[in-house]
């Protein structure tokens, strides 16, 4: 009984050399809106879980994702960063956010441990 909040339209995972932990989520994002059909100048907002303060602005910049657009109630820094939850906080957040401002496509995006990243591109109807 509860309502439909979005429809999942793609998800990507993708490595990066460990070495530079926190770069995961820039070719996941770019897989996940590719397996879309979309472009990030599509979607109307993007979170991207903040492991740190500069890897989002770096992630964000090579993603080329305009500052309004960006974890737009603050990042993990701001609202928390619950170790085996983020991404539910992100999808959360994000989704939310999107009913909240009438928007339609959204991309929550997520470093993990060892390299990885994980892209998950919404669609609200």
């Amino acid at each position: 009984g509860l309502p439909v909040l979005a429809t999942i339209r793609a998800t990507a995972v993708a490595g990066v050399d460990p070495e530079i932990m926190g770069w995961g989520p820039v070719p996941s994002s770019q897989k996940a809106l590719k397996r879309a059909g979309l472009r990030i100048d599509q979607m109307d907002l993007v979170e991207i879980n903040e492991a740190f303060a500069c890897q989002v602005l770096a992630c964000a910049r090579e993603l080329k994702i305009p500052e309004e657009k960006l974890n737009v109630n603050g990042g993990a820094v701001a609202l928390g960063h619950p170790l085996g939850c983020s991404g539910a906080r992100l999808t959360a957040t994000l989704l939310h956010e999107l009913r909240r401002r009438q928007g339609r496509f959204g991309l929550a995006t997520m470093c993990i441990g060892f390299g990885q990243g994980i892209a998950t591109v919404f669609e609200r109807e």
